[in-house]
């Protein structure tokens, strides 16, 4: 059978296309280590890559979220223990403040340490983050949440909840108010005022009584904030656990795409010196071929 020389060339060239075309593909597979470089070397598994980054992308999201709620709740157990500390402080004065032996002098010395808890508790409720917002206001964080108007103290802010989600469906509330620490602070008022009076005296109906009604809203408030400090594990505990689970699955996601990305080194050698040959004996053949005359078979 005659084979045209045109044919022939055009059959040595299509060859030689196609090898280089696959010569260039695994040398570029095998600098890069990616097994993909374009979609249609795989669409299946570029679908799957597509899929993990996306979750991969979640779960990172999910991740930052937790650490950043976890902070933040730190931050805010910290500072209400603070404030709890305060309120012991001033619970020990309330307790000595009325044995009979106090004296005028006695009692009006215990105002100024008083006044300072008060100040400190008020500070510390009002207190701002890194980016400049009321930690404890609620969802009104651009306002203070404790106020002093004519000498008496109320809340400002509101007891709305702000979440942040930690896992797929998961939310976690990551603020917590003040309100109700008014009311301490209110009567921690009266008993200083009491206190501070010319001439006080602690066996007074009128002065004990109100050394009693602090007595027991300090008590109150110790209460309120320590369950809102208990709250706080239970939500560390849920978010550690939230955080290995993620942890877990991200591993596993990067494993999954390594595996799918990844080119086998050897394997990809191994074509390559393949297609390499293959262009050489293609070479060959068309020299060889090229060369020869009918008159060499006459």
């Amino acid at each position: 059978m005659r084979v045209a020389s045109n044919q022939f060339q055009s059959t040595i060239n299509s060859a030689v296309q196609m090898n280089q075309e696959r010569i260039t593909a695994l040398t570029q597979q095998a600098a890069s280590g990616q097994r993909i470089l374009l979609p249609s070397d795989d669409p299946i598994g570029n679908v799957q890559i597509s899929r993990l980054k996306r979750e991969q992308s979640i779960i990172t999201q999910y991740e930052s979220n937790i650490t950043s709620v976890k902070t933040r709740l730190l931050k805010n157990e910290n500072y209400l223990s603070s404030m709890v500390a305060d309120l012991g402080q001033a619970r020990d004065l309330l307790v000595t403040a009325p044995d009979t032996s106090n004296t005028s002098a006695d009692l009006n010395a215990m105002t100024s340490s008083l006044t300072a808890l008060r100040d400190s508790i008020f500070f510390t409720a009002n207190l701002k983050d890194q980016e400049g917002r009321y930690m404890f206001s609620g969802t009104a964080t651009d306002v203070a949440p404790l106020a002093l108007s004519a000498g008496v103290y109320f809340f400002a802010g509101n007891t709305q909840q702000q979440t942040v989600v930690v896992g797929n469906g998961v939310n976690q509330v990551a603020n917590v108010d003040v309100s109700d620490v008014e009311v301490i602070l209110n009567k921690l008022n009266s008993v200083i005022s009491t206190l501070q009076a010319p001439g006080v005296n602690v066996n007074d109906p009128a002065v004990r009584l109100t050394l009693a009604a602090g007595l027991d809203g300090t008590d109150d408030a110790m209460g309120l904030l320590s369950g809102r400090i208990a709250t706080f594990g239970g939500a560390q505990n849920i978010l550690s656990t939230l955080l290995d689970n993620h942890g877990n699955v991200s591993l596993s996601n990067k494993m999954a795409l390594t595996d799918l990305e990844s080119t086998d080194l050897a394997e990809t050698m191994t074509e390559l010196n393949g297609y390499q040959l293959a262009l050489q004996a293609t070479y060959k053949a068309y020299a060889k071929v090229g060369s020869l005359s009918l008159f060499d078979v006459i």
